[in-house]
Parts: C-alpha cells; sequence; structure tokens
C-alpha cells in the first residue's frame, strides 16, 4: 500500500498542474483565497438576482424567493 517510491524525473519540464508530486506549503491559504472568492462572487450575483426579480404571474402559494425579492417586501 501507498504506491510506489518516488524516482528522478527531468526538473526542465514545465507543468501547468505543477508537475511531478506536487504540493505546494501553502495550499490550505490558496484554498482559503479561492474559497472566499466564490463566496463573494455569489453573495454579488445573488443580490443582483433579487434586485431585478420581478414576476409578472403572482404565485399562487408562497415560494421562497418571496422573502427576498423587492417586488415583495413591506414597507411597516
Amino acid at each position: 500500500m501507498g504506491g510506489q517510491p518516488r524516482y528522478p524525473y527531468p526538473k526542465e519540464v514545465w507543468s501547468p498542474a505543477g508537475g511531478w508530486w506536487v504540493r505546494p506549503s501553502n495550499w490550505k491559504s490558496n484554498t482559503a483565497v479561492a474559497f472566499g472568492g466564490i463566496l463573494a462572487l455569489t453573495y454579488a450575483t445573488w443580490n443582483v438576482s433579487a434586485d431585478h426579480e420581478h414576476r409578472s404571474v403572482q404565485p399562487s402559494k408562497p415560494i421562497p424567493s418571496m422573502k427576498w425579492a423587492k417586488q415583495y417586501a413591506k414597507d411597516a
């Protein structure tokens, strides 16, 4: 179990994926930054979508998007 032992490989070969046996020392912070970027983009997309949502045919029963759509906001 555990695979083959590491063998010498050519150092002059470049790979966009990192090459043989790549494991960058900062992979955890890279993953956190990427995840944070995805969350920020998702949040921005969600807000733009909620701001532009408009239903010309009203739903017959409550639907989840009625909670955040401006069309159904109650001015109290």
